[in-house]
């Protein structure tokens, strides 16, 4: 099955395997395996009980074989369920710590070989698989992300969807996927120059539908057109000039060139500081431990020292943030209002 033209229906998860790279990647491939074949052997079972009439004896020892298969199936799939629930408390924890923090998650989703990969790696400078392969990316990969406007934010690259993704696979890669659930931010890459890309757009969304995520309505939706250097120049002039003017269009990409990358950055600023409150902030001009604090917590967008007042501060910080703030500089804090965002 290839990953070019025509859209591939249903797939079979022996082709995942050799793409797992870590533990949880990998239980999650062999379970997807199993409940394969296990459909497999319930088939080939069906049709030996054709075979022999329907009388209640077993017939021989191939059918022998076949109960022996399946119970021995059943077995490990039960195991490895329990193996990944673990998987799954740990991740969870991880969550919470990471939210103690807080930085929102951007979530990278998208149709196979749209480039997530390759876009990831042009965000965050990382040496993540990017390939021309179905399902190149099993294991969620998360880096960092510093926003022109100096935001933090940590962004995630999830495993390409198909048509028809499989019941079984849905199910099997959730754990994969679990970091959708939990994003600031649904960055939709979409590969611009595919003949299909609308129809490709259509699958994507329909499998976020069915993990329970209704994107632009429960959170925020980013979508992105990749491979700019695809299109003839005229379309990539018209893409580009879009993006860079209005919110409510695709932000326009080439993650192999960098094309429209500044763009799309602080489009993704601009979503996750909308709610942000602005707050000013006095500081001692000898507290150096509690100014590189604010730096660490808080977008600073305005600063002057004053002879008299010390250190004053102007700030964009999320909503959670500024209770920390407050708790921390107490009667320093004050004027809190909403931040404008720009594009």
């Amino acid at each position: 099955m290839g990953v070019e033209g025509a859209r591939p229906h249903r797939a079979d998860p022996r082709i995942f395997g050799e793409r797992a790279r870590t533990r949880e990647g990998r239980l999650q491939v062999e379970l997807a395996h199993l409940t394969w074949q296990r459909s497999r052997l319930v088939r080939s079972w069906t049709h030996l009980e054709r075979q022999r009439g329907g009388f209640g004896f077993l017939g021989g020892p191939g059918e022998t074989q076949i109960e022996t298969d399946r119970r021995l199936i059943v077995e490990r799939i039960t195991k490895i369920k329990k193996e990944l629930e673990g998987v799954k408390r740990t991740r969870g924890l991880q969550r919470r710590a990471r939210k103690r923090v807080p930085y929102p998650v951007i979530a990278l989703v998208g149709y196979t070989n749209a480039g997530k990969s390759t876009l990831f790696n042009a965000l965050t400078k990382a040496d993540v698989l990017a390939k021309d392969v179905l399902f190149a990316t099993l294991d969620p990969t998360m880096r960092g992300l510093r926003l022109p406007g100096g935001t933090k934010a940590v962004l995630s690259d999830t495993v390409g969807f198909i048509a028809d993704l499989p019941h079984e696979l849905v199910a099997a890669f959730r754990a994969t996927l679990e970091e959708v659930l939990e994003a600031d931010i649904i960055a939709h890459v979409r590969d611009a120059a595919h003949a299909e890309t609308e129809a490709q757009k259509a699958d994507v969304l329909a499998v976020l539908v069915e993990l329970g995520v209704a994107p632009g309505r429960d959170r925020a939706f980013v979508e992105i057109l990749n491979k700019l250097d695809l299109l003839e120049p005229g379309a990539q002039a018209g893409l580009t000039a879009r993006a860079a003017e209005r919110l409510d269009v695709p932000a326009a990409v080439s993650a192999l060139t960098g094309e429209g990358l500044d763009v799309l950055l602080r489009r993704f600023e601009s979503v996750l500081t909308g709610g942000n409150i602005r707050l000013h902030l006095e500081l001692s001009s000898s507290d150096g431990e509690g100014l590189a604090w604010v730096y660490r917590h808080g977008q600073v967008l305005e600063r002057r020292d004053d002879a008299d007042a010390g250190i004053v501060l102007t700030l964009s910080v999320h909503p959670q943030e500024a209770a920390r703030f407050k708790s921390r500089f107490a009667e320093k804090v004050s004027a809190e209002q909403p931040v404008e965002a720009d594009i």
